[in-house]
């Protein structure tokens, strides 16, 4: 092991040394990936990380590509997508590539928040963390609603109708705002012209420094582990963690056969089922946009119907835009919500785990409930559903307090 890191960290060669001289190629590198000791019992759940940098490097890749033929008019913008699913050579796999990226990029986001609320890494010290992560989130969910709307098909053009003017319902700016938004009195050449701006530059470009932010204040406090303890604080006589293990090439090796993993099962939904029954691309969406039929069932792409659901659960249309702020904003207070004496849920009691489990069904449950339509039953159960969400937030101080934890050991503990 040190005969491996001292090749990584020692200057090879006259053009390393050239490198080294002029920036701290080598120096990072030992900072960063070599010399960064991580624990040594990350599960399975510690690689959604790094699969939110595969899927964004697809991302980027792909939509360089199509971009080279998009056109972001209202005239022209659903014929441009037909023309590269057709004519351009590979279009259909660019485009499928980039569609089916987008809904994998929020699947890996996901599983990587929910890891973190197994494990408790937003406490102290990742509060900062944990809020730069969330910042993450939202930058996704703009770039995912701005690129929603350039198909220019049906369910595009209409969802974006019904999610832009419920900005309309904040009182005083509301319709100023709307204006702002659309850039025109309706949804139109100009909107989608600056949604594209959006899409394409200056949002990719928040979430790269997010991300790189994000890394960083990682690799200063160190990352979590499945038994919560700071590893830190047992280091050897060379002052490394006893119960750390340098990133490379341990857990990057472990890293790189999950990736392999996921382009397997990334590839099978690109090449047989890029619409995923319509979850992924809604069937709607490849019609053109009618700006005269209103489509019978109006839902955002999956990712969003979980905070789509809950806003439709009020009837009035100022508290069902609050409630949906509320709602996204809410997980960024956890680490002063959560007042457990312990990080894992390893070593917490009953309460934690069954309203943790009640939460993770609450949510995959308003997400069904975001596609149905907005009547009877669907309605009394978003409402409930609702509740149970926003239970598990404003409960949290009270039950995290009075639940039972287990002794946190010293050292890590291997779980076969």
């Amino acid at each position: 092991m040190a005969r491996i890191e001292a090749e990584v960290g020692r200057p090879q060669g006259g053009f390393l040394k050239w490198i080294d001289d002029r920036f701290p190629f080598t120096a990072t590198l030992k900072y960063h990936v070599t010399e960064y000791y991580a624990s040594k019992n990350f599960n399975f759940w510690y690689v959604f990380g790094v699969l939110a940098f595969v899927v964004l490097a697809i991302q980027l890749v792909t939509g360089i590509f199509l971009t080279m033929n998009y056109k972001p008019a209202a005239a022209d913008a659903f014929a441009s997508v037909e023309y590269i699913m057709r004519d351009v050579e590979w279009g259909w796999l660019i485009r499928y590539m980039h569609s089916t990226g987008a809904s994998f990029f929020f699947v890996v986001v996901y599983l990587h928040m929910f890891r973190a609320m197994l494990y408790g890494s937003y406490k102290k010290p990742r509060e900062l963390i944990w809020i730069i992560g969330m910042l993450i989130f939202f930058v996704l969910m703009a770039e995912g609603f701005a690129g929603y709307l350039l198909p220019w098909g049906q369910m595009s053009y209409w969802g974006a109708q019904v999610i832009i003017s419920l900005f309309g319902a904040i009182p005083g700016i509301g319709e100023a705002l709307v204006e702002i938004i659309r850039g025109d009195y309706s949804i139109s050449d100009i909107t989608l012209n600056r949604f594209f701006a959006l899409h394409v530059i200056v949002l990719p470009l928040a979430l790269i420094g997010l991300i790189f932010v994000h890394i960083v204040a990682l690799h200063e406090v160190g990352s979590n582990n499945p038994d919560g303890i700071e590893i830190k604080q047992n280091k050897g006589p060379d002052g490394v963690p006893l119960d750390g293990i340098a990133f490379h090439p341990y857990h990057t090796s472990k890293d790189l056969v999950a990736i392999i993993i996921f382009l397997m099962v990334f590839s099978a939904v690109v090449f047989f089922a890029p619409d995923m029954g319509g979850y992924f691309l809604e069937h709607a969406n490849f019609e053109p946009a009618n700006l005269t039929a209103t489509p019978e069932h109006i839902a955002p792409v999956w990712y969003f119907t979980p905070f789509y659901a809950i806003l439709r659960a009020v009837p009035d249309k100022l508290w069902g835009f609050i409630l949906f702020v509320f709602a996204v904003l809410l997980p960024v207070f956890l680490p002063w919500l959560d007042r457990a004496r312990v990080k894992s849920v390893r070593y917490r009691g009953w309460i934690y785990k069954s309203a943790l489990a009640i939460f993770v069904v609450t949510f995959l449950t308003l997400g069904w409930l975001g596609t149905m339509p907005a009547e009877n039953i669907y309605v009394i159960a978003a409402r409930i559903f609702s509740a149970l969400y926003f239970a598990f937030f404003l409960l949290m101080p009270y039950y995290t307090t009075i639940d039972k934890t287990k002794p946190v050991p010293d050292r890590v503990v291997y779980h076969g």
